[in-house]
């Protein structure tokens, strides 16, 4: 095998080592990707490296540089590499097998105890947008407007309910998105929903106990945990929660449009029946409306909110539809909690930024936001699509459960199988979750509409990677018992 050193220190600051042989069997470009696969593996191009420009490499090695972006291309779609505009193509992260049981990653959870996150070269884990797809230059030009266009007064102590431009544009948004019933004087911005939560209970504004559905996650039932609050776990079944069954709360917390991770709408006579419920109780329903524009068969189902904007808190964020990092969020709230909610609020440290809410609020009204979402919508289904392709072609018995809508799908397994499918797809380098994760501790077997299921996150790994991605998933998966 010949040896070459790659000297492309003018452009990278660093020297590349390749052992390859261009005459070796599939030519130059063959070569170049087994030599570039070897280095990964054992070790010499460690996770994070940057590799040397389409055109440095080469120059170097005295090739066509359609021969090296080939061989990069086909190494990012295998997972060894990862390439983003504006930093190169670098090694990317991988997993080792472990050596016992196998680690599960940090989603947030009250049983078993945490364990540490699993770097995996495949990442389907729920609940992340895809990252590469942020609408970067959209987002630019709604700041420089925004912050051109700002008042003085925007770099004052401003007002807790959040800058009236943004909820201007949210009133407005909801209604003709979600089918919301609001206005601008009835929504407060917070940070995500989790802030929503602390604000709601830990600052008094709601007390337990609090119904929720029987899978959710864990995260948040801790965060209630945290404030004191009671769950009482709520049966599933394939028309949602069983909402015929709530006792003595004054609130319940529901994922109605798409619920959270068994992904199937709350009937719409059970909708009915827990509004019913809430005014019979002079109680209230939290709406968690995480991913309400994700959905790919028909229209979305409308916001819960519209049928008593008195009796249901309706929550939404951009963490799904844009970015978590962009930490906006906000309430729709009936009148008679405003006020304690922005009591709740406090000091101004907890606010969001000013100017990313002015942002957004330009990102909506110019438009971009529903272009986004739109083009988004059209980009996870098509994920959506290939995973169900997948399956029927190498895993026919495994079936897909719920809507098609969201970031992520849940596969329901052979009884039994969920914790060696588990620990299969870790092996694979695939990162993701068994349904139990998200299951109350206080829930009956008998109250569950699916057992044992994985929850596969489809957005979050690059187009690039997604289709080795499935690939690593099927492998992963249990034979047919049948």
């Amino acid at each position: 095998m010949a040896d070459s050193w790659v000297n492309s220190a003018e452009r990278i600051g660093s020297d590349l080592h390749l052992e390859w042989e261009p005459s070796g069997p599939g030519g130059r470009r063959a070569a170049l990707t087994r030599a570039l696969r070897d280095a990964v593996r054992t070790g010499r191009l460690a996770p994070g490296t940057r590799l040397p420009p389409y055109r440095s490499l080469a120059a170097d090695l005295g090739v066509a540089r359609n021969t090296v972006a080939d061989a990069y291309a086909e190494l990012v779609a295998e997972g060894w590499l990862t390439a983003r505009q504006g930093s190169g193509t670098r090694v990317a992260e991988r997993t080792e097998p472990p050596r016992t049981a196998p680690p599960r990653n940090a989603v947030h959870r009250t049983h078993p105890p945490r364990r540490p996150a699993v770097r995996a070269r495949y990442d389907l884990r729920q609940g992340t947008p895809d990252a590469s797809a942020f609408p970067r230059a959209a987002w630019l030009a709604s700041y420089r407007r925004a912050l051109q266009q700002a008042p003085d007064e925007v770099f004052g102590p401003g007002d807790p309910a959040g800058r009236i431009e943004l909820r201007t544009a949210l009133a407005e948004y909801l209604a003709r998105a979600r089918g919301a019933r609001t206005d601008p004087g009835r929504i407060v911005v917070c940070s995500g929903f989790a802030h929503a939560l602390r604000l709601l209970f830990a600052g008094r504004v709601l007390r337990g106990p609090l119904a929720v559905e029987a899978y959710g996650l864990p995260f948040h039932r801790e965060l209630l945990t945290t404030a004191g609050v009671r769950t009482v776990p709520l049966p599933l079944d394939e028309h949602g929660a069983r909402v015929e069954e709530l006792g003595r709360e004054r609130a319940v917390l529901l994922t109605p449009a798409h619920q959270f991770p068994t992904g199937g709408p709350l009937h719409a006579e059970r909708r009915a029946a827990v509004v019913d419920w809430a005014r019979a109780r002079d109680g209230v329903v939290l709406e968690d409306d995480y991913d309400g524009e994700f959905r790919y068969d028909r229209k979305p189902v409308g916001a819960l909110q519209s049928l008593d904007p008195e009796r249901v808190i309706l929550i939404g964020s951009v963490s799904k539809s844009l970015s978590p990092a962009v930490r906006l969020g906000w309430m729709v709230l009936p009148q008679r909690y405003v006020g304690d909610v922005l009591a709740a609020k406090g000091e101004r440290e907890a606010w969001a930024s000013v100017l990313d809410q002015l942002a957004l609020a330009d990102l909506i009204d110019s438009g971009s936001y529903d272009r986004h979402v739109r083009r988004m919508r059209q980009r996870y289904r098509r994920r959506r699509d290939r995973l169900v392709a997948a399956l029927a072609e190498h895993a026919p018995h495994i079936e897909v459960s719920g809507v098609a809508a969201g970031l992520h799908a849940v596969l329901r397994l052979p009884p039994g199988s969920e914790r060696s499918a588990v620990k299969a797809a870790t092996w694979q380098g695939v990162a993701l979750d068994g349904l139990a994760e998200y299951r109350h501790p206080a829930a009956r077997d008998a109250d569950m509409a699916v057992h044992d299921g994985l929850v596969v996150g489809y957005a979050t790994p690059s187009e690039g990677a997604y289709g080795a991605a499935l690939e690593a998933l099927c492998g992963a998966l249990p034979p047919d018992p049948g």
